[in-house]
């Protein structure tokens, strides 16, 4: 073992500089991963926003080059970079320099700002590979560059003539802080839509770089903000009539914290095709929401709740609607602002001031009101979409629920599955459950089977393609929902609608072996693919971990004087002809199932010392997944040119006449 060092009064050190950051990137931006990358890119264009917004330029332009550089270019008075009397050091020392320095701190400017701690710029700088700066203002044109945050070659500062003032950022975020900054085209496109939606009037432009050459441009702008995007979400889907509604309010979060000023603002409309929310503070979208959105919650829903009970519209006995009874049916977006926020953390994707919360439940359920004594017909139509949404809810949640308790009760002689052959031992090592094709398949297989450890459930037809079809039409498949109790282990479900139904536990596996057992002809196959289907679906974890299996089926029948031959494919006939050689033989294409005598059946099928099994171990599960759904899914292109390039390798196993 290593000698560990002194812990002495010589151990004890700090980051200084660049290295605040660049040594901790997650510290400041979240994570040093891409979500961390771009957030450091919106530290940069949120300092536009804020100009923006305090009435100084209307236009803010983002290009995204192919070498992953970034460059932010507003019309705003221009960052302040020249020499600072008061802190005696130049403005840009303090701007891109120094954590925690800024023009926000005093609220005069900056009353309501994205950017209040005085990070971002100076972040973003030492997080960056380079970072060149132009500033127009006062007359001149300053210039500033930056490496590995480091500057390099002090101000420089020439007149300038023109009128136009603001600030030019380009940088490249630094490999060496980011682990990962190739960041999509998709996010730039979406971040800017989103602030042209909370910032009205100002103008939005994104340029992305062709690997050809040139530019593509995309222009965001919305005149009216958040009541303009309602329109454009709803369309021709509206349930009723938009409403906006906005108030200003002071508070504080507790009594010993200082009051501070909100704006609360939120356009809303109802429908019965379109659920959406999203929530903005200070024009960050709130990606994990906070204080608005729970305050959204409490007020539609108690509101509501409350005129449903005095217009006497519940059934007697009835249950109150909840929370997603009302968002099922709400289209809203809800832009607030304040000059103290308290963040999540940094990354500014989450709020939790209480006094926003307080003010904005009141403040919501009294615009409620209003809105439905002047808009009856609008109340009503509401409320009798929120109460279809709450029976529908229910009656989906009782079907779930009786689907769950069917799925996962034991087998045993008061319930037990219809033609399900159990075997004797109780050695979970030892049984195996056969799935075979039809009646038939049952008779003969049952004969031929070692009723110590052999188990049998016959499929009654082609089964549902589970691939295609929802969980609700699944679990009212009798088919589908036999084998699942058979199996004993319960189902896997990763969509959140249905993720009650969720009750696998291989623990509770009844089996050691699960062998489909199908003809080898057109029509096994299929059955074996959809059962195979099935299992991928609702148990892939079975076929993960090795339990399920494929009985091989012989092609050929090869009978001699003295003995019968068994041929599982076309070469193994032909080395079988080949070593009876001038022998007389009668060659027949296998039988179905059903057909097999039991001793042909216990030898090529059932006996484990003679059989052939098939273990069904995906080696990518993505891959397989692909491969159902091009059979068995939607892509009927996908199949057409499957089948044309590979169709004739099975042109012997086709059923045509």
């Amino acid at each position: 073992m290593a000698k560990k060092k002194n812990y002495d009064n010589e151990s004890i050190s700090m980051l200084k500089g660049a290295d605040r950051v660049r040594l901790r990137p997650a510290v400041i931006f979240g994570s040093d991963d891409l979500e961390g990358c771009k957030h450091s890119v919106f530290e940069i264009i949120s300092n536009s926003i804020d100009e923006a917004r305090g009435g100084f330029g209307d236009k803010i332009t983002v290009t995204y080059y192919q070498d992953k550089s970034i460059e932010v270019c507003d019309c705003g008075r221009g960052c302040p970079v020249d020499y600072n009397n008061a802190e005696e050091r130049y403005n840009w020392e303090l701007v891109y320099c120094e954590l925690y320095a800024g023009g926000k701190y005093d609220n005069s400017d900056y009353e309501f700002s994205l950017g209040l701690n005085g990070l971002g710029a100076c972040a973003t700088q030492y997080a960056s590979e380079y970072m060149d700066v132009e500033v127009l203002r006062d007359g001149f044109k300053y210039n500033l560059h930056f490496e590995h945050g480091e500057n390099i070659g002090g101000l420089s500062k020439e007149p300038y003539k023109g009128k136009q003032t603001g600030t030019r950022t380009r940088w490249r975020p630094d490999t060496a802080v980011f682990t990962d900054i190739d960041i999509e085209r998709e996010y730039f496109e979406n971040m800017m839509k989103k602030q042209a939606v909370v910032n009205p009037k100002v103008t939005f432009v994104f340029r992305y770089e062709l690997v050809t050459g040139g530019f593509e441009e995309a222009v965001y702008f919305y005149e009216n903000g958040i009541t303009d995007y309602i329109d454009e979400i709803i369309g021709e889907d509206g349930l009723t009539s938009r409403q906006f509604v906005s108030c200003e309010r002071k508070g504080r979060d507790s009594d010993d914290r200082p009051e501070y000023k909100m704006k609360l603002s939120c356009a809303f409309a109802f429908s019965n095709k379109v659920s959406f929310q999203e929530y903005y503070h200070n024009s960050s979208f709130l990606e994990h929401e906070g204080s608005p959105q729970k305050a959204v919650r409490q007020a539609f829903r108690s509101f509501i709740d409350n005129f449903i009970k005095t217009s006497g519209k519940y059934k007697a006995g009835e249950k109150s609607i909840k929370d997603d009874d009302v968002l099922d049916s709400l289209v809203l977006v809800s832009s607030t602002f304040s000059t103290y926020t308290s963040y999540a953390n940094q990354t500014k994707k989450a709020i939790n001031n209480k006094s926003i919360y307080d003010n904005m439940v009141d403040f919501l359920k009294h615009s409620l009101e209003v809105y439905f004594i002047e808009n009856p017909e609008d109340a009503g139509k509401i409320a009798d979409q929120i109460l279809i949404n709450k029976r529908s809810r229910e009656s989906a949640e009782r079907i779930r629920q009786n689907t769950k308790n069917n799925l996962t009760k034991q087998i045993d002689l008061a319930n037990m599955v219809e033609k399900f052959v159990d075997c004797r031992t109780k050695d979970l090592s030892r049984r195996e459950i056969f799935i075979v094709e039809g009646d038939s398949a049952l008779g003969s297989c049952k004969t031929a089977r070692d009723a110590e450890f052999q188990a049998i459930i016959p499929v009654r037809g082609k089964i549902l393609n589970c691939l295609k079809a929802d969980y609700a039409k699944i679990f009212k498949n009798d088919i589908i929902t036999d084998l699942i109790k058979v199996l004993g282990c319960g189902v896997e479900v990763t969509t959140k609608a249905n993720k009650e139904l969720s009750t696998f536990n291989i623990d509770n596996l009844r089996w050691n072996k699960i062998i489909i057992c199908t003809d080898a002809d057109v029509d096994g196959f299929q059955i074996r693919t959809l059962i195979l289907t099935m299992l991928y679906r609702l148990t892939p974890t079975l076929i993960e971990e090795g339990y399920v299996y494929i009985a091989e089926s012989p092609l050929f029948e090869i009978t001699t004087k003295d003995k019968t031959y068994f041929a599982y494919n076309e070469k193994e006939k032909i080395e079988i002809l080949e070593m009876i050689g001038e022998q007389k033989y009668k060659i027949d294409r296998s039988k179905g199932l059903g057909e097999n005598d039991p001793e042909m059946m216990s030898l090529t099928t059932m006996n484990p010392a003679t059989r052939r099994l098939i273990k069904v171990t995906p080696v990518d599960a993505e891959s397989t997944a692909n491969m159902f759904d091009l059979l068995l899914g939607d892509n009927l292109q996908g199949r057409k040119d499957y089948i044309s390039e590979y169709g004739c390798k099975y042109l012997e196993l086709a059923d045509i006449s």
